[in-house]
């Protein structure tokens, strides 16, 4: 029998101590600008294991501002992965930077770290001069090994800035014996989290940047605000309580205190969503288990955080179909970033990512929320299989 709604990838989850957290903010003197997005920075770095957490607009926001920050100018080089939301390349665009794709692994989908070290060393010095950084992206909820890519960053003289939108709670074990949380501040410069709606937690729209580096966090929290400082250590003049100073071209990526009041309530349940999220993920895998469903593993060690639920298979576009004419709205991520026409203008092409251009014909992200009931996943895995079994 079909649902009686469709069954999205993705869906966010309201409460009503979440709709109340929000009245409140409207009943009070400040919609932006008060105190909720600093209570939610607080709360928000100390989930992490992060010294300093900045709150902005969105993760692209926070992706731009960290560009800005670690200093991208026209001729720097910068790698990530083909198979990743745009934004995680366009924040170097914007600063008029390169962005260099390299090809992902075939059993992570994460960019594959031995690929980028071939391509750094396949090059003269000169030449691996202009590369200045890389952007290691937490795909669908699996961390990249933070440990190892601090090791290669350290030995090629980049710095990293890791998109972990998918994987706020997600954690792996490095060569250094350590548990590291993703965004905690050890191994990255910086890493950004996005709570978009259908992201682990759903403020509406916003993002944040976690660090361990002061000098980062100052300079973010100026340039979220138009390059703004009221620090009276810092002014050049002093006018009075009013008095403020423009030190450098900044942005307006602040979030209001609506969406960091929500976030805030959505993030006291955020660890009981992500072991529901493990816990469909796990039902999952023992359903595809001998089918033609292929589920890669997780590696030992690592701690998944389920963003996305990614399988491959033959016939991708005609189980995508099949899905959504039984109200199974299934997804696709990603279409690579280096196929896209903008980024075809500098000259990447089809055949230049051959394993992430692979995945993207087999893969198909099944719908993965914390409220999606048991009756609704089984319902997705039995249409499943009844395709790949006619």
């Amino acid at each position: 029998m079909l649902p009686t709604r469709l069954i999205p990838y993705g869906r966010h989850s309201i409460t009503e101590e979440d709709i109340a957290a929000v009245v409140e903010v409207l009943r009070s003197d400040n919609l932006t600008q008060g105190p909720k997005p600093q209570e939610f920075e607080q709360l928000f770095a100390k989930y992490v294991g992060a010294r300093y957490a900045a709150v902005v607009s969105s993760g692209a926001a926070a992706l731009h501002l960290c560009a800005v920050t670690l200093g991208v100018k026209p001729g720097d080089k910068v790698i990530t992965t083909p198979i990743t939301f745009t934004a995680s390349a366009n924040c170097v665009r914007y600063c008029g930077g390169d962005v260099v794709f390299s090809d992902i692994d075939e059993e992570t989908y994460l960019l594959d770290i031995h690929k980028v070290r071939t391509l750094l060393e396949s090059m003269p010095a000169a030449e691996r001069s202009a590369y200045k950084g890389v952007i290691p992206v937490d795909f669908a909820g699996l961390p990249v090994d933070m440990c190892a890519w601090r090791e290669l960053a350290d030995e090629f003289g980049l710095w990293i800035l890791e998109d972990a939108c998918h994987a706020p709670g997600a954690a792996f074990y490095g060569n250094d014996g350590c548990m590291h949380r993703v965004g905690d501040g050890t191994l990255a410069n910086l890493a950004i989290f996005s709570f978009h709606p259908v992201k682990h937690i759903a403020a509406g729209e916003g993002g944040a940047v976690t660090t361990n580096n002061l000098q980062y966090y100052e300079q973010i929290c100026r340039l979220r605000t138009h390059g703004i400082t009221r620090d009276a250590s810092l002014l050049h003049e002093n006018h009075g309580a009013w008095y403020y100073e423009m030190h450098e071209l900044g942005f307006n990526y602040r979030l209001s205190d609506i969406h960091a009041a929500l976030a805030i309530a959505q993030l006291k349940r955020a660890d009981k969503n992500l072991q529901r999220r493990r816990s469909i993920a796990q039902r999952y895998i023992e359903a595809f288990r001998g089918t033609r469903v292929v589920v890669r593993p997780v590696p030992q060690g690592f701690e998944h955080a389920y963003h996305l639920f990614v399988v491959e298979l033959e016939k991708r576009d005609e189980l995508y179909n099949f899905l959504r004419e039984r109200k199974i709205a299934a997804q696709v991520h990603y279409i690579p970033v280096h196929l896209q026409p903008y980024y075809r203008q500098f000259g990447w092409k089809r055949g230049d990512m051959p394993v992430a251009e692979r995945y993207y014909k087999r893969c198909l992200s099944l719908p993965m929320f914390p409220s999606l009931t048991d009756e609704e996943q089984e319902y997705v895995i039995h249409t499943v299989i009844e395709f790949v079994t006619r």
